[in-house]
């Protein structure tokens, strides 16, 4: 009902039936034994039976799932253990960790310690985590049909993701799976030329913000960017991200209207659906972090509902305008409901609304779709160019590849991208060290036996409903999987004998997922990704970020320049929601390529 909230929904559910169906039958039991006890002590224990029978539950399922790995001549997963209710420490340091830390911090301190599979087990519920190739292998593809996103995932991102292909299971997924797939075919792909003019306009906005002496947000602008496109391709319009005036983009941290800046871009009209859209992700990420529990920190309030409020009633019109105009075409051609096929001038939206006139499923699945549309491609342009900025000689080396096979003027097509062998690796490379879903989880069904890391082991056995997590930015930057330069960006790994890891054990790189849910849009964010690229180093020569313009919570803490890995190398700050990002904007000064000719 739409005046409860999460919380009374789940107290209901945990609570309030439970204790209501002990009460009736202690009250018929006790009636017909003729046994009076006081009507305080009755619901005392129809209350206190609750906990006791989840502790009980507990015990029967850790022994039930002991001998069951036992039978199966495997062990269970080492569990770390907070000696805490529901390890509740390990918790709160994982939260402050998230919040505070690089990704992976902590976690690598466990592989240390229990190896590279392990039982977080917050609250009682086996979290299973794991870099291990084979088992990603194996939970992605080969034993795909035993792993979903599973009910608990699902449960928290529905309220921002509703039922669209990210957030769904089973019969559902494979509906919107089989709706999606026809537009992604190689010619809907490879048509760049629609998108050109926004990146041109991007390209106009930053080259005026360049004239001002001031750094650009170039993580805003490549979201404005992205979100042209992704419009244009899901609804066959683009919102007018990128029709903004130079002064209404973010001000760096050393411009003197800083702060008034901040408070004009949360109040300005044209960046509320962003705004709303970023903190209903937060809320979503949060809620699958704190696990099972999570309604129970929004029991007086839903906290996604003001901006999904706000996020739906963006997406919502462009549905409803599909919806009609497919009714009015059903009328005047005589179709007939999902037979027709993709016409050419169609968009995604379009082409939905012949296969299904659910509105709620529409919308689910274009919010889905917005979300990979935008943020994926946008997070992995901006880590591209930051990574080109602590990198010129690959930046120098790359444009040269470009002017030479595309020219400093001319609109690449899909056959000059095809070309750039170095551009593909220079993209793939960044998707290994800063991918931008660094985390992904799936969720057993009828329990699962994975290989031992350690050789010498028994095999590890994952319950039914435990929840397998694996960490694709760990995993890719792991000195075991990619040898000891592993958290070097070095682009020639996917053109010398380096490769071979990957051809090798293709499971190490795992950006756009894989097996039967991997990621439809591949090519088609390869492509974008490409031409965006390719635009911006005809326009530009050179990148350089500029630390002075990072707000403070965007700043590199001191005690990182100590750390391994990436940690040490960064420096800008990874914020991961669902998907990962830049804390503050990634602050960009740039050379114009008229400038540098000159």
């Amino acid at each position: 009902m739409t005046w409860t909230t999460p919380g009374i929904d789940f107290l209901a559910q945990k609570l309030l039936l439970p204790a209501s169906l002990n009460y009736g039958a202690l009250r018929v039991a006790l009636h017909f034994l003729r046994y009076p006890v006081p009507e305080w002590a009755l619901i005392s224990i129809s209350v206190l039976v609750i906990p006791l029978r989840g502790a009980a539950t507990i015990a029967y399922r850790r022994r039930r799932y002991r001998l069951e790995a036992e039978a199966r001549g495997a062990r269970l997963a080492p569990v770390i253990d907070s000696k805490s209710f529901g390890n509740t420490k390990l918790l709160e340091y994982l939260t402050k960790v998230w919040k505070t830390g690089y990704p992976g911090d902590g976690f690598w301190d466990f592989i240390k310690e229990f190896g590279t599979c392990f039982n977080v087990n917050p609250m009682f519920t086996d979290v299973i985590f794991t870099l291990e190739p084979e088992h990603v292998k194996r939970v992605l593809a080969t034993d795909f049909d035993n792993f979903e996103k599973g009910n608990r995932h699902i449960d928290a991102l529905h309220g921002v993701l509703g039922s669209g292909v990210f957030s769904s299971d089973g019969e559902l997924w494979k509906f919107h799976r089989t709706m999606a797939r026809p537009f992604f075919s190689r010619d809907r792909v490879t048509d760049l030329e629609r998108f050109d003019r926004h990146i041109q306009e991007a390209i106009a906005l930053m080259k005026q913000r360049m004239g001002t002496g001031y750094a650009i947000d170039f993580q805003d602008l490549i979201q404005r960017t992205t979100m042209a496109l992704a419009t244009e391709f899901l609804f066959g319009t683009a919102v007018n991200s990128l029709q903004i005036a130079v002064e209404d983009l973010p001000q760096p941290y050393n411009h003197p209207d800083y702060q008034a800046s901040v408070e004009a871009f949360s109040k300005n009209p044209a960046n509320e659906f962003s705004e709303a859209f970023l903190r209903a992700q937060t809320v979503a990420a949060e809620r699958d972090r704190a696990g099972w529990i999570w309604p129970l920190a929004e029991i007086f309030v839903d906290r996604a509902k003001k901006d999904m409020k706000t996020v739906n009633s963006f997406v919502v019109p462009f549905v409803e305008k599909a919806v009609k105009n497919n009714e009015e075409r059903i009328k005047v051609n005589g179709e007939v409901q999902g037979k027709r096929e993709v016409e050419d001038d169609e968009s995604f939206l379009d082409h939905l609304v012949s296969q299904t006139s659910d509105k709620t499923i529409l919308k689910d699945q274009a919010l889905n779709l917005l979300l990979a549309g935008r943020d994926t491609i946008a997070a992995t342009t901006t880590f591209l160019f930051y990574l080109l900025s602590q990198h010129p000689e690959v930046s120098s080396r790359l444009r040269a590849e470009v002017l030479e096979h595309v020219g400093p003027t001319k609109r690449p097509t899909y056959e000059d991208i095809k070309e750039l062998r170095y551009l593909r690796a220079v993209i793939n490379e960044t998707l290994r060290v800063l991918p931008p879903v660094p985390w992904d989880v799936r969720q057993c069904i009828n329990g699962a036996v994975f290989p031992s890391p350690d050789p010498k082991e028994k095999p590890i056995y994952v319950p039914p409903e435990a929840a397998v997590v694996y960490g694709a930015l760990m995993m890719q930057t792991s000195e075991d999987l990619w040898g000891p330069d592993a958290a070097e960006f070095d682009p020639d790994r996917w053109i010398d004998d380096r490769k071979q890891r990957f051809i090798a054990n293709p499971f190490i790189f795992v950006p756009f997922n894989a097996g039967p849910r991997i990621c439809l849009g591949q090519q088609l964010a390869y492509n974008e990704m490409s031409l965006i690229v390719t635009r911006f180093l005809q326009a530009f020569s050179s990148f350089n970020l500029d630390e002075a313009a990072i707000p403070p919570e965007g700043q590199v803490p001191k005690g990182w320049a100590n750390g391994k890995g990436r940690k040490a190398k960064e420096r800008f700050r990874p914020k991961v929601i669902l998907t990962m990002s830049s804390e503050g904007g990634m602050w960009f000064k740039a050379k114009a390529a008229e400038d540098s000719d000159n």
